[in-house]
């Protein structure tokens, strides 16, 4: 069997505010990495799911997905019971102040105090696949969320 390495992630930030205006604090050291952002109109976050961490969540191969979904292995899911517990998000870009090292965005689905691991932008080009595939218990959730 193979044992898995370890690797050292970082943590750059923290999520801050409320539901209604969530905030990215970056750390001071990381904040000259947001020159530019602003310029574009979202973001992929990358985030910790902190609660959920605990080696006997970490273990959870397969779940019973909500909305009457079959069940699934972690990895056919969005489930934040997973091996290594990594949120992504794409949210939209509603304020860059560099020198706060504070970035507001709108759809982020993470809560206050969770910790951030990094902050890639959204690119069109790149992150938009124009012919996706889901499964038949899916298929009923829409091809778009509402803004």
């Amino acid at each position: 069997m193979h044992n898995p390495e370890t690797y050292n992630i970082v943590q750059i930030g923290t999520v801050s505010g409320a539901s209604s205006s969530l905030y990215l604090e970056i750390h001071p050291q990381y904040a000259p990495a947001l020159l530019g952002l602003a310029d574009f109109s979202h973001c992929q976050v990358l985030w910790w799911i902190h609660e959920l961490a605990d080696d006997t969540f970490r273990s959870t191969t397969q779940i019973d997905p909500p909305y009457q979904a079959p069940v699934t292995g972690v990895f056919a899911s969005r489930s934040p019971v997973r091996p290594n517990p990594i949120g992504l998000s794409v949210a939209r870009i509603v304020s860059v102040d560099m020198e706060r090292g504070r970035v507001e965005v709108a759809g982020l689905d993470a809560y206050p105090g969770t910790p951030v691991l990094d902050i890639k932008a959204y690119f069109p080009t790149t992150d938009r696949v124009r012919q996706a595939t889901v499964p038949a218990w899916a298929t009923s959730w829409g091809e778009w969320v509402e803004e």
